[in-house]
């Protein structure tokens, strides 16, 4: 994040002039500092010049796709974004959550659900940075092969380290924290998403299947994260 004491600055970035305008004028009397791209290239500009605490992201862009956008500030940094997606357009919404962002929104859409997205986003992570300390011995756990260090937001298997997006190690701390507890879809949304979510469950669907790629010997054969059918999924330790 780039802010500390000062409200946390939010970059919009968007095509459309009339989306970029209402979801400043709804952001700013929430009391965030707002930055407004109208494109792809203007969003890399200013993420490398001013950077953000997080990025309101519409996937169709001219110039530079939001994709690549997404790919870019992925590759420097973990600040969490937020896609706008058109309605429908499942396999845009898969390709996004895979390359890293956190949440998604459908267009159309209300303000007022943005900036609650935007809300819980930050508060999620603000949570998390207070708990980013020195590790200590209770910061680390083992969970069968896998190491967590929660302090410092590490995960490793049997030494080698995992590469994991900032969403996936949330969910993997969750529900390793409670193995052998089922959780539905709607509760792994609320618990690590920090957003009650009704309907589309796509984003837990996407990380359970990134998380398996890299925690399970054979992703094809899950014997860490399990599907429970008919509930959700279980941590097996």
């Amino acid at each position: 994040m780039v802010t500390t004491d000062a409200q946390p600055r939010v970059l919009v970035v968007d095509d459309e002039p009339m989306v970029r305008e209402v979801l400043a004028r709804y952001l700013l009397r929430e009391g965030y500092v707002v930055d407004l791209a109208a494109d792809g290239t203007d969003a890399v500009r200013h993420l490398e010049a001013v950077g953000a605490d997080l990025v309101v992201l519409d996937l169709m862009l001219p110039g530079i796709a939001g994709f690549e956008v997404l790919r870019r500030l992925r590759a420097q940094a973990d600040t969490p974004v937020i896609m706008l997606t058109a309605r429908g357009s499942q396999t845009d919404l898969i390709v996004g959550l895979e390359l890293g962002a956190d949440d998604y929104i459908t267009k159309p859409f209300s303000p007022r659900e943005v900036v609650a997205r935007v809300r819980a986003v930050l508060r999620r992570g603000g949570a998390r940075a207070e708990a980013d300390v020195p590790a200590g011995n209770d910061d680390v756990r083992q969970v069968g092969a896998l190491t967590m260090d929660l302090g410092r937001r590490l995960a490793s298997r049997q030494g080698t380290d995992l590469r994991l997006t900032r969403k996936e190690f949330d969910l993997l701390a969750f529900l390793a924290s409670h193995a052998g507890q089922s959780f539905s879809r709607g509760q792994l949304l609320e618990q690590v998403w920090d957003f009650a979510w009704v309907g589309d469950s796509s984003t837990v669907t996407v990380h359970v299947r990134r998380l398996r790629e890299k925690i399970e010997v054979d992703p094809s054969a899950p014997r860490n994260l399990i599907t429970v059918w008919g509930v959700g999924y279980r941590f097996e330790p």
